[in-house]
């Protein structure tokens, strides 16, 4: 694959797994809050896509708390964090219906951030990955933990021409925020 393999603009779509949740007994699975250890790794989750200068214009979001939560500790270490939408799609989202969701998104948007949950985001990363950079396909693979990210690349007219195979997983990380 070339780095021009697709006609339009270059897009970008990260993929942000919520940070360590709670499990608290008496609350259910939606309303889960971030663990101690979620509540570190999101800010440095958002350090992370800023220092890689991997900020999104347009957020799409979980419903569940501990995503909801990871965006915005996430989002608050940027100056002006981008609009977001709260999509109760993406709670449970199999890679399908991740993909439906990002091919709704405008076409002036040239980064995406979606912040859910896995499977689903491991799933999607794979199924868009046609190439990557290193071993990154690989530690995908193994495992997405919480407050992974993955980062794919491609060229497109618009969202809607967003394909399986059609990008390139140029970066996945996980960033942690100290002792845990």
């Amino acid at each position: 694959m070339t780095a021009r393999a697709g006609t339009g603009p270059l897009r970008r779509l990260v993929v942000l797994r919520h940070a360590k949740s709670a499990r608290p007994e008496d609350v259910n699975d939606h309303e889960r809050p971030l663990a101690r250890r979620g509540r570190r790794d999101a800010p440095a989750a958002g350090r992370a896509l800023a220092a890689a200068d991997r900020l999104p214009d347009l957020a799409v979001c979980s419903t569940a708390v501990r995503a909801r939560r990871t965006w915005e500790l996430a989002s608050a270490e940027w100056g002006t964090p981008p609009p977001v939408r709260y999509d109760p799609r993406l709670y449970g989202a199999d890679a399908p219906t991740l993909l439906d969701v990002a091919r709704e998104t405008p076409p002036e948007t040239g980064t995406l951030l979606l912040v859910g949950h896995n499977p689903g985001l491991a799933d999607l990363v794979l199924a868009l990955a046609g190439h990557a950079l290193d071993d990154t396909l690989d530690r995908v693979r193994a495992k997405f933990p919480t407050s992974a990210i993955a980062v794919l690349t491609w060229y497109g007219p618009t969202w809607s021409a967003l394909h399986p195979g059609a990008a390139l997983l140029t970066a996945v990380e996980v960033p942690r925020g100290g002792k845990h």
